[in-house]
């Protein structure tokens, strides 16, 4: 092995150790809304702490994926929901039962929360279909742009707005029937 390869691998490694250690600082900000969202999808406070460890574990494994000017939150809500719909596709794949509607766990709140107002947004969403529940979360929740959850979801931008609105509608119809 040449000089200047052995040379070039030691930086690429040193610039790989940086990016790494930089995608971990920024991903500390964004944990809170990883959980949510992780809620959000998995409707289970124990399953969505496990995973949102595992999509900061996949992060940092496969920091040199991050394309340098890319949205670190969009390039992790990404990942996140691969790996929740993998996930999913495991536990099919294995015949397990996921979580009934009734099984107490709701997105964002315990069933001790007092907020009643807010254990109401959580239950009509917590009964939204998936492709609105997920659309809802990102934009109405997390704050992404469309574009940004469109391509989080890897859907066209027109896709999402309709499942915005019938997902905004489903909402309003159950939060005026509370």
């Amino acid at each position: 092995m040449e000089e200047n390869e052995v040379a070039g691998r030691i930086i690429r490694h040193e610039s790989m150790t940086a990016l790494a250690e930089e995608i971990g600082e920024r991903l500390v900000a964004l944990l809170p809304r990883l959980r949510r969202f992780a809620r959000s999808l998995s409707r289970n406070q124990h399953d969505a702490d496990d995973l949102t460890q595992a999509v900061v574990e996949r992060a940092l494994r496969n920091c040199e994926q991050f394309r340098a000017g890319a949205s670190l939150a969009g390039w992790v809500f990404g990942i996140m929901k691969n790996a929740w719909l993998d996930n999913r596709r495991a536990h099919a794949r294995r015949a397990e039962v996921a979580l009934s509607e009734d099984s107490g766990e709701h997105p964002a709140v315990s069933p001790t929360d007092t907020n009643t107002q807010l254990w109401s947004v959580s239950e009509a969403m917590s009964k939204l279909p998936e492709d609105q529940r997920l659309a809802i979360a990102l934009v109405l929740v997390e704050g992404m742009s469309y574009k940004e959850a469109a391509e989080v979801l890897e859907i066209p931008i027109g896709t999402l707005t309709s499942r915005l609105a019938r997902g905004r509608s489903a909402l309003a119809a159950a939060l005026s029937d509370a």
